[in-house]
């Protein structure tokens, strides 16, 4: 998952959430917590999937979390996320946290996650989402890239997705 490439090329709905890393967010070692680290990823995936559906939106899936480096206390914090596939009720979000010294120089990756977010109806069940079509190259790459990871984790029993995560 880090080896792909996520540039302006691409043309699905995508957010950035930009901020400031609060006391409030680390531990002793002035480090963010790796929970809250997984609430920006969540409110970011978030914003993404209800602005493409037009509906509010819940988490059901977080895989592939890695985090690469620690972001620090003061520190600017940059969260993308970026639609990547839809199923007829999932939609697929790629998540990246970046940081860096607010007073200049390089942001840095530091967490990388994707996250299926579902839309529900007043009972609670998922309702279909509208589809997403892949546009540009890039596009194309993700969305491929975002099935591969859906088979690979539809083989294991354990972990079956629903078939309408599956379905696109």
């Amino acid at each position: 998952m880090k080896a792909q490439e996520y540039s302006d090329a691409g043309t699905a709905e995508r957010v950035v959430l930009r901020f400031l890393a609060a006391p409030t967010d680390v531990n002793w070692g002035g480090k963010v917590h790796g929970g809250i680290v997984m609430k920006w990823i969540d409110e970011a995936a978030y914003v993404c999937a209800t602005r493409y559906c037009g509906n509010a939106t819940v988490a059901v899936f977080s895989g592939g979390v890695r985090f690469y480096r620690p972001l620090l206390i003061g520190h600017v914090v940059e969260v993308e996320a970026r639609l990547v596939y839809t199923g007829t009720k999932g939609m697929h979000v790629a998540v990246h946290a970046l940081s860096g010294d607010p007073k200049g120089g390089e942001i840095h990756l530091t967490t990388y996650c994707l996250t299926v977010m579902v839309t529900r109806d007043a009972a609670g069940n998922s309702v279909p989402v509208p589809s997403w079509a892949p546009v540009t190259n890039e596009d194309e790459r993700l969305h491929a890239h975002a099935r591969d990871l859906l088979e690979i984790r539809g083989r294991v029993p354990e972990n079956r997705l629903p078939n309408h995560l599956l379905q696109g």
